[in-house]
C-alpha cells in the first residue's frame, strides 16, 4: 500500500509504538510527520510505503489542540509525566471568565518560544532531553512561532483547571503554551491532558483506531476506508493541476531526464493514459520526477 492512513494515536503510546504496530500490520516501510507525546491523543498521519515520500509536503503544516491546563503546580516536564517541582496558593477570582480570555489574548500572535528542555529538539547533536536527564545544562534558543486563535472552552474551578483550543504555526510546545498563559495569569502551571484534533487539513473526525485498521486489513474491507482514512497519493494531491505524458515521454520522465513543459512553477499530478503515475515538478519550464508509484 502506497498511501497516508490517519491515525487516531491513544494514550500512554508513543508515536513509534503506533508505527511499529502498522508496520506489522502491512508488512510496509511506514513513516510519520510529528510525534506526539505519549500521554496525548489524536491525529496521527502515517505514511505507507511509496507516501513516505510525501512527508516533505506534511512538515509544514499547522495544527489545532483541545489542552486541558491545571495551575498552582510546575513540573520538570511542564506536563503530567513529570515531577511537581513547585506549589503555588492560586489567587481568589483567577477563575473569572474575563480574567482568562484576556490571558488567553495576551498569547496569539508571533512570538518567540522557547522549547522544554524536555524535548527531542537537537543541540550540538544531542537531544534537549538527553541533557535533562543527565541534569546538564544547555542553552535553548527560542524560535518564532504563531497562534493563530486561543478559544475557552471550559472552566474548571474544583479542578483548578481550564480547557481550551489552540490553532498554531509548526514546531509550537504546547506545554510552553501551557507555563506562557499561566504567566499571564500571575500563577504557574502545566499541560494536563493534550488531543490533536487537526494537521493541516486532516482531522479527527476521519481517524482510525490500530484496531479499526487491523480489523478492516483482517477482513480485506480496507477499500471501505478509502474516503475516511486512507488517502492515496493521487488524492492528496487532488487540488494539482494533471499533465498528460505519452509513452516517450514517460519513459525519458522516468529516466531522470527534464522535459520541456509550459506551465507555471509548481508541483503537477503525471499521468499515462489516463493512469496515474506519481508527481512532478516544474521549475523555469522544465518538468522533472519527483514522486514516482
Amino acid at each position: 500500500m502506497d498511501a497516508i492512513i490517519l491515525v487516531n494515536k491513544p494514550k500512554e503510546c508513543t508515536s513509534h509504538d503506533v508505527v511499529y504496530k502498522v508496520k506489522k500490520i502491512f508488512n510496509e516501510k511506514v513513516g510519520h510527520t510529528g510525534t506526539l507525546d505519549p500521554n496525548a491523543t489524536g491525529v496521527l498521519p502515517l505514511l505507507i510505503g511509496k507516501a513516505t515520500q510525501c512527508s516533505k509536503y506534511l512538515i509544514n503544516h499547522d495544527k489545532k489542540y483541545k489542552v486541558t491546563l491545571e495551575f498552582g503546580k510546575k513540573t520538570t516536564t511542564a506536563d503530567s509525566e513529570g515531577e511537581v517541582i513547585e506549589e503555588k496558593e492560586l489567587q481568589q477570582g483567577m477563575f473569572d471568565e474575563e480574567i482568562i480570555n484576556n490571558a488567553l489574548k495576551l498569547c496569539i500572535g508571533k512570538q518567540m518560544q522557547t522549547p522544554p528542555i524536555y524535548s527531542a529538539i537537537k543541540v550540538n547533536g544531542k537531544k534537549l532531553y538527553e541533557y535533562a536527564r543527565k541534569g546538564q545544562e544547555v542553552k535553548i534558543e527560542p524560535r518564532e512561532i504563531t497562534i493563530y486563535d486561543l478559544k475557552l472552552i471550559k472552566i474548571m474551578p474544583e479542578k483548578k483547571q481550564i480547557q481550551f483550543e489552540t490553532s498554531c504555526s509548526k514546531g509550537t510546545y504546547i506545554r510552553s503554551l501551557c507555563e506562557t498563559i499561566a504567566e499571564k495569569l500571575n500563577t504557574i502551571g502545566y499541560m494536563k491532558e493534550l488531543e490533536r484534533m487537526q494537521v493541516g487539513n486532516f482531522k479527527l473526525e476521519d481517524t482510525i483506531t490500530i484496531e479499526e485498521l487491523q480489523k478492516y486489513y483482517d477482513q480485506n474491507k480496507l477499500d471501505e476506508l478509502q474516503e475516511k482514512s486512507i488517502i492515496t497519493i493521487e488524492k492528496f494531491f487532488s487540488n494539482n493541476l494533471a499533465i498528460e505524458l505519452n509513452d516517450k515521454k514517460l519513459e525519458l520522465f522516468l529516466n531522470g531526464v527534464k522535459l520541456t513543459e509550459n506551465y507555471p512553477d509548481g508541483i503537477y499530478k503525471i499521468y499515462n493514459n489516463e493512469k496515474f503515475i506519481g508527481t512532478g515538478i516544474i521549475q523555469g519550464n522544465l518538468l522533472k520526477r519527483d514522486i514516482i508509484l
